[in-house]
């Protein structure tokens, strides 16, 4: 099993790209679309740097399912893509660099393609031929991007007019 590993999904969005971004590019927006956001009720989460966009970043900290890591936007092209610096620290340390890619095809439809790059340890790579990652996490990924869409859809996100 190779120790690199990549994962996209891609959908089209009912939106446009603008309120799409909006929401990509907002951590506290997050919890309104991130299949990870309801893991945990009691997760700890911490925002600094930026109020959005490049510089933003967002720490948690949650039970063994949510684990901790923080995330930081490295790169944003308004209504293009957002680049985001991911780190877990619990419970398997990892670095994976995620991006959000927007293609407009219309006022109010998107393209979005959701890519996670990383590399597997000895342990992940043992897991990872017991346990799918590119289909338990593009599952994660297929139902992030359907509520991305609803959230873009049903308005601003926070902070936003």
């Amino acid at each position: 099993m190779a120790a690199a590993y990549s994962i996209s999904r891609t959908d089209i969005l009912d939106a446009p790209a603008a309120a799409i971004f909006a929401h990509l590019e907002d951590f506290h927006a997050w919890e309104n679309w991130s299949p990870w956001e309801q893991v945990d009720p009691d997760m700890e989460r911490r925002y600094s740097g930026a109020e959005r966009g490049v510089g933003a970043r967002y720490e948690w900290s949650g039970d063994t399912k949510a684990g901790s890591g923080s995330m930081e936007i490295v790169d944003a092209a308004a209504g293009r893509q957002v680049v985001i610096d991911l780190r877990f620290t619990k419970p398997i340390k990892g670095i994976n660099p995620t991006t959000f890619t927007l293609t407009p095809l219309g006022p109010d439809s998107t393209e979005v393609t959701w890519h996670m790059t990383g590399r597997r340890g000895p342990f992940l790579r043992a897991l990872s031929r017991l346990i799918k990652m590119d289909k338990i996490l593009g599952e994660q990924f297929e139902r992030g991007l359907a509520s991305l869409g609803r959230a873009a859809r049903t308005g601003p996100a926070p902070g936003q007019p």
